[in-house]
């Protein structure tokens, strides 16, 4: 008997010759790849029991004690992709950035010119500051994004996948169906499919009913395609060398759309078919205009320090004759123009978010989607379970008069009671009519011979039973369809009309489609139920047999609107947040649940509209429709594409397998814990409770993390664009250095270290209810403003220090120095408060506490410095008293100037951060 590893766990390759690193990677993946797809090719070709003795298992599956020894010898059902790299490589990825390489690189630079006068000069105290600048950075970027890491594998194994299994107590027994997760399956598993479920593993299909599968992760092919239990080469299955054309064979990634099948598990984790492919299909997810956008502000920077330090250099050398001196200033500027800490704020602040998230119930399963909430100003949602109580109950049976008929919920619950699929909330409101004493009757009354799963094309399901007589078998199968009244009724050409079956004329047909649409418009959801009754003369039944039915009657539904709904709603609409609602249920029945909501519905655009419209049509209509009624999955999916089309960043909310081609085309997917698996794994954002309210908060968190990031920005790009200004013109004028290398480095340390409560910040509420997008052109506009707004009173004190202070020789330099470094630092740090809101700052917006003490602690070093004991080692000295008046006047300038170019900015540009 072969072991699953002998089956189908590719052999060793032997390395090929001395070819590039990469060339080599590819062609062993390529040859692994083959290797696997040859051995599921084999499996293919095999009869089903053939397969199930070569695993060492039967078609009732594994019993407990041989899955646990199997997933002990193969390990988990886990394919290695998006893991957490080790500790110590994300400690050098930490490094991997431009502002730090740049550090780096002056710091090598400067110890390598110690090095060359080691025997004479003291050790140069400019490397451990810009060493520490270096480590403080990395340090931090570190520890946040390796506990954002841990943190994000926390939350999602909140959200728990699973899959359903044949298992036995023991050798002999009867199997059972448990919902295991999926990194628990083994080969050798017997695993059962139904619409929905995410395939997980690659199976040998030992069963299948109208199963449908969607393949486009592994083909590229969007139609679902459709799989059977046949041998390759028999009943006109093709042979072929290719697994995911094997029509017998179903794999990892791929996902079931209709229909219903057993399997069992020929392969899992990296030894999958997909998990072949892994080395060449993982990888970092794209970019969002989040990350684009900081890159480039990131080398816009260092565009702009390539340029400005070697002007800095010469105008120093050519001014002081002193070229050693004139390099390591230029070298401190160049330290001056890297917001070295953007990283760790970055990380910080979505770290953060996706942790408060999590209090709020809000699982983030890709942190940068954080920024993508913050950014969304068009949400589309289904109606149930948002809009309403997801807590749907039978509240009426009727017959086609309208009046309750018992018979109706008979039909209704023999076909929700024997299918086989996915059964939704409807099924399970019409089984939890009936009593379990009725139940075991109609176990005993009928036999399941078939069924014709449910699909979002016909919207209907239907069952085939055999009456079970005292005598045996009846000589007649009935089948009981229910779905949807329009697609029902086409199939009807009789009616049970006063109890007797008549011809269904098109008056009774209107008034049939009357009795329906009358208890839509109360808010009802309407399914029809028909029969048909045939000759017992085969076993399998196809789409084609459902016609020629007999309309019983009607289901009527209801599922009220939620209390609260309306409230969020307006919150959403408060923030700037369009709702749409997309759903597959009648119009009628959509426009009454959205008008109780206070949702202004107007024109209702349907399924059939969107068919008849081109895109840039779709475009029009989705720009001013608010309700999308009967639409199936890859009308959704139009609908997201039309208005990301038009400018909108667009969020789904959905949870069944309808919705998945629409999550994944999402600027942002949004699911729930109960959701089918496909939606779950499609989505960004997993809501742990279906609410509008939650989805709100994690709105407001989104634009939070977005605000505090760009406010980083902003006020360093600004302070070190104005920082730049005021050394050239220091530089061209004065005769001596205006601030020494030493000073520089220190003022860009304390500065620094202010910012890393950045994070901590809040954003006026202004702020909060506007969607908010990257705009680079903005960074730059508000560098270009405010940046010279310092140098004016940099510049003052310059001339303070020169003519009121005497410090105009290279003997008086050090007060002078002291002078610029102090209102420098001040200034710089204090502008904090300035930049970081479009109010008044203090009276009307107050920065959080951890903002307010670090710019405290800050402020009182710089204060202290020139009296400390390191006055000395730093080349400054005491400032006197008659200093500290002028100080507070240029500090006072300083806040008047800034509000009023703050205001002019916002009154020009209408924006601030």
């Amino acid at each position: 008997m072969s072991n699953t590893t002998d089956l189908l766990t590719p052999e060793k390759l032997a390395p090929p010759g001395r070819r590039p690193r990469r060339e080599r990677k590819a062609a062993e993946l390529a040859a692994r790849t083959r290797l696997v797809a040859d051995r599921l090719a084999e499996v293919s070709a095999r009869p089903a029991d053939q397969v199930l003795q070569d695993l060492g298992s039967t078609p009732a599956g594994l019993t407990y004690g041989e899955a646990v020894a199997r997933l002990e010898r193969d390990g988990a059902n886990v394919i290695a992709q998006e893991n957490a790299p080790r500790w110590y490589v994300q400690l050098a990825k930490a490094f991997w950035n431009p502002f730090i390489l740049v550090l780096a690189v002056l710091v090598a630079v400067m110890y390598g010119q110690w090095l060359q006068v080691a025997d004479v000069e003291p050790f140069d105290p400019k490397i451990p500051i810009l060493g520490a600048m270096v480590l403080i950075s990395v340090g931090l970027r570190f520890w946040q994004e390796y506990r954002s890491g841990s943190s994000a594998a926390a939350l999602r194994e909140l959200v728990t996948t699973t899959t359903a299994v044949q298992r036995r107590a023991g050798r002999g027994r009867l199997a059972t169906t448990v919902e295991i997760p999926m990194d628990g399956v083994v080969t050798g598993d017997v695993v059962r499919l139904a619409a929905g479920d995410l395939v997980p593993a690659d199976l040998r299909l030992l069963t299948a009913k109208d199963l449908m599968v969607n393949q486009a992760a592994l083909s590229g092919e969007s139609l679902p395609v459709a799989k059977a239990d046949t041998r390759a080469g028999d009943q006109g299955q093709r042979e072929t060398r290719d697994p995911v054309e094997a029509g017998n064979l179903v794999l990892t990634g791929t996902s079931v759309t209709s229909g219903s099948a057993t399997g069992v598990v020929v392969a899992t984790g990296a030894d999958t078919y997909f998990g072949s492919m892994a080395g060449s299909l993982a990888g970092e997810r794209p970019e969002t205009s989040f990350d684009t956008g900081v890159k480039k502000v990131s080398f816009l920077l260092i565009r702009f320090m390539t340029v400005m330090v070697p002007v800095v250099f010469l105008i120093n050398g050519l001014t002081k004759g002193d070229w050693a001196e004139a390099f390591t200033f230029a070298v401190a500027v160049a330290v001056g123009l890297t917001p070295e800490m953007l990283p760790m704020v970055v990380t910080t602040n979505l770290a953060r978010g996706a942790v408060a998230l999590s209090r709020r119930k809000v699982v983030v399963k890709h942190l940068n989607a954080i920024q993508n909430l913050g950014a969304m100003d068009v949400l589309c949602t289904d109606k149930t379970g948002t809009l309403t109580e997801d807590r749907i109950v039978l509240d009426r049976y009727l017959d086609v008069h309208g009046r309750a008929d018992t018979e109706v919920l008979e039909y209704a619950y023999l076909n929700s009671h024997f299918q086989t699929g996915l059964r939704n909330l409807m099924d399970r409101a019409v089984i939890d009519r009936v009593h379990e004493a009725e139940e075991v009757v109609v176990d005993a009354r009928f036999t399941l011979v078939d069924e014709i799963p449910f699909d979002f094309a016909r919207r209907r399901m239907s069952v085939v039973l055999r009456r079970n007589d005292l005598g045996g078998p009846a000589e007649e199968h009935v089948m009981i369809t229910k779905g949807a009244v329009e697609e029902v009724l086409a199939l009807c050409g009789r009616v049970t009309y006063g109890g007797e079956p008549v011809a269904l004329t098109d008056a009774l047909r209107a008034q049939v489609l009357r009795t329906a649409q009358d208890h839509n418009r109360q808010g009802l959801r309407v399914l029809a139920v028909a029969t048909r009754t045939l000759p017992a003369a085969r076993e399998n039944y196809t789409v084609a047999d459902e016609d020629g039915l007999t309309l019983i009657g009607f289901l009527a539904f209801l599922d009220p609107p939620k209390q609260d709904a309306a409230e969020a709603l307006r919150q959403l609409a408060d923030n700037g947040i369009a709702v749409k609602v997309v759903t597959g249920d009648n119009e009628l029945v959509a426009a009454r649940v959205c008008s109780d909501v206070g949702i202004d519905v107007g024109t209702v655009v349907t399924g059939t509209d969107i068919d008849a419209l081109d895109d840039l049509e779709l475009l029009q209509v989705a720009r001013k429709a608010t309700l999308f009624a009967k639409v199936n999955p890859v009308q959704k999916a139009r609908i997201v594409r039309a208005l990301k089309a038009d400018g909108h960043t667009v969020g789904f909310l959905g949870d069944g397998i309808n919705d998945a081609a629409a999550l994944r085309d999402a600027d942002v997917g949004i699911s729930v814990d109960t959701a089918v698996d496909i939606a779950k794994e499609s989505a960004d954002i997993i809501l742990l409770e279906k609410d509008l309210t939650v989805l709100e908060q994690g709105v407001l968190r989104g634009r939070l993390t977005f605000g505090n990031t760009i406010k980083y920005l902003k006020m360093t790009a600004s302070s070190n664009f104005g920082n730049v200004f005021s050394v050239l013109a220091a530089s061209a004028f004065i005769p001596f250095q205006p601030m020494l290398a030493m000073q520089l480095l220190v003022q860009n340390l304390c500065y620094d270290i202010s910012q890393l409560a950045t994070p901590w910040d809040r954003m006026d509420r202004e702020y909060l209810r506007t969607p908010r997008t990257w705009d680079a052109r903005g960074i730059g506009r508000f560098m270009l403003v405010l940046g010279p707004t310092s140098s004016v009173f940099d510049i003052t004190t310059f001339l303070l220090m020169w003519h009121v202070f005497g410090a105009d020789s290279e003997l008086h330099q050090a007060l002078f120095q002291s002078g610029w470094f102090v209102e420098g630092l001040l200034t710089q740090t204090l502008v904090v408060h300035m930049l970081r809101t479009r109010r008044i700052p203090f009276l009307r917006s107050r920065a959080t506490f951890p903002v307010l003490l670090m710019t405290v602690l800050v402020m009182a070093v710089g204060l202290w410095l020139p009296f400390s004991p390191l006055a000395g080692v730093l080349g400054m000295q005491a400032l006197p008293m008659s200093y500290f008046p002028w100080l507070a006047g240029t500090l006072a300038a300083y806040c008047l100037l800034t509000q009023g170019v703050k205001s002019w900015y916002i009154r020009r540009f209408g924006e601030w951060l």
